[in-house]
């Protein structure tokens, strides 16, 4: 049988363990628990995770982001460029926890003016400079504006939502890599309002640049009536119309988000798209060996798209460690042991805190697992055939016996002939646990010899072995208690000289006997 400590003790865990499941909180980003989350298709393996038949759940639905941006765009070539104006519309899906595609659309309006004379050079058989090269030496000073329009298919690489010290992330930082399409119309202002070339005679190109492309503004009409010179290399498609452009080109960028709220979040990017081409800017520089690429810095607001009662936040926004983390704190799914705690000697008090651990079976210990002793006498209760010894009748034998000395009064007394009583044993009806009128009168002459004899102290024995509606040791002990009671209560002896016992049997008697 487990001690009162440990029986404490276990209860005291117990309360501990609920308030610490209480005080816990759950998974705000996933819990992989949830099945609602999971579509139909992988509830096999989310099945066999909630069945510890696989270590791994399934992966949860999550919404879709749809994004609006818009910002500076400019083209990076041989002709400086003037701040232009990009927008786009992109739908993004992620595929894991790290990776996702995005699919967007960005159209463009871009413009470059130069500051200094370059020499001309036609190609693709349009040459649009030819009046303003003639009326300067052969040399111009080039110009374009350009409508864009670009189809991109990119990988993004979430680089901010494996965190080890934090549930969901606020911030999203990403690299992107990927692929695009892009149709440029490009044109120069190349001709006056008359359809005459450019002079510039009156332009004085040793002045600041800034002066430079005042007095060049002025002198054009803006008007961009020409096609600008291309030419084909190896990913070029083709020319529509003869007048746009359709170019591959590779995607690189980085960004970064801010979460405002569980369904929307801002961000900063910057996305660089190389068609591989010389001519995004009208010209190709010198032998054409310059290529040009596009520059969009935007500003984005994306907005999480789903039902938020079967589909997650987008992966990339779910710290996957969370759910991990939280099952070590508090164990939902965990397959926990239970604790084997030996016990060699059985006592009830496990090794690990057993101070005296080949306590016979049976002998009864205390808290520490060592063998009782209750009167002190230095023998275990266990070997005692005298459990209550007084101080005064100490030290004692082998077997836990002392040696009483004779009261100063009574040495010289007569000793009492307690073995030659002779006392009756009362009777119970049923499963009667009161002395009636006729075992009353057998208790008072038992009174009578106890009085007479008063240091005989008596054993009183029950029978445990009767079976009746609340038969058992629990019947027989109530009959002995009656029997004393009525001896101590009614007839004035000590109780101090009764000791109880219950033995098997099938009798409806409690009997009495002389015990010293």
């Amino acid at each position: 049988m487990a001690s009162k400590k440990y029986l404490l003790l276990a209860g005291a865990v117990g309360l501990l363990s609920a308030s610490s499941s209480f005080a816990q909180v759950q998974p705000t980003g996933y819990d992989a628990l949830d099945s609602t989350k999971v579509s139909s298709k992988r509830m096999v393996q989310q099945n066999n995770f909630t069945n510890h038949q696989s270590n791994f759940p399934a992966k949860p639905r999550d919404m879709w982001e749809l994004g609006f941006s818009g910002g500076l765009h400019v083209i990076d070539g041989t002709v400086p460029a003037q701040p232009g104006f990009g927008g786009g519309i992109s739908l993004r899906k992620a595929l894991g926890h790290t990776f996702s595609l995005r699919a967007e659309y960005i159209g463009s309006i871009d413009k470059g003016q130069d500051y200094k004379l370059r020499p001309n050079v036609p190609a693709g058989g349009i040459n649009p400079w030819a009046a303003t090269a003639a009326k300067n030496g052969g040399m111009i000073v080039p110009n374009y504006k350009s409508q864009n329009h670009q189809l991109s298919l990119d990988v993004l690489a979430s680089l901010s939502n494996i965190l080890f010290y934090r549930a969901e992330p606020k911030v999203n930082w990403y690299l992107l890599a990927g692929y695009s399409i892009v149709m440029a119309d490009v044109d120069v202002d190349a001709l006056d309002a008359n359809g005459n070339g450019y002079d510039y005679s009156g332009i004085n190109f040793g002045a600041k640049r800034s002066d430079i492309r005042k007095q060049l503004n002025n002198l054009r009409d803006k008007k961009y009536e020409q096609n600008a010179p291309s030419q084909g290399n190896r990913i070029a498609i083709g020319r529509k119309d003869d007048n746009q452009l359709l170019r591959h080109a590779l995607d690189l960028g980085t960004g970064v988000a801010f979460k405002v709220s569980k369904r929307f979040n801002i961000g900063l990017e910057e996305k660089i798209t190389m068609p591989f081409d010389a001519y995004l800017d009208g010209y190709p520089g010198p032998g054409g060996s310059t290529k040009d690429f596009y520059s969009y810095t935007s500003l984005r607001l994306n907005f999480n798209l789903g039902n938020s009662s079967k589909r997650v936040q987008p992966l990339w926004w779910i710290n996957p460690l969370e759910y991990a983390y939280s099952e070590l704190s508090n164990p939902r799914h965990m397959k926990i042991p239970a604790p084997v705690l030996p016990d060699a000697d059985g006592d009830g008090v496990t090794d690990q805190f057993d101070r005296e651990p080949n306590t016979p079976a049976g002998a009864p210990v205390d808290s520490h697992g060592v063998a009782k002793d209750t009167d002190g006498d230095g023998v275990p209760d266990y070997k005692d055939k005298q459990l209550i010894t007084p101080t005064y009748c100490q030290p004692v034998d082998a077997d836990g016996v002392g040696k009483c000395p004779d009261p100063e009064c009574c040495k010289n007394r007569p000793v009492e002939a307690c073995n030659s009583l002779v006392l009756p044993s009362v009777s119970f009806k049923g499963s009667s646990t009161k002395v009636g009128k006729d075992q009353e009168a057998i208790l008072a002459s038992v009174a009578s010899s106890l009085k007479s004899h008063p240091s005989c102290n008596v054993l009183v024995t029950g029978h445990a072995g009767a079976k009746g509606k609340k038969g058992g040791v629990d019947l027989s002990s109530r009959r002995v208690d009656s029997v004393i009671d009525y001896l101590a209560d009614k007839q004035g002896i000590d109780r101090g000289r009764f000791i109880k016992q219950n033995t098997p049997g099938e009798s409806g008697t409690v009997d009495l006997a002389p015990a010293n």
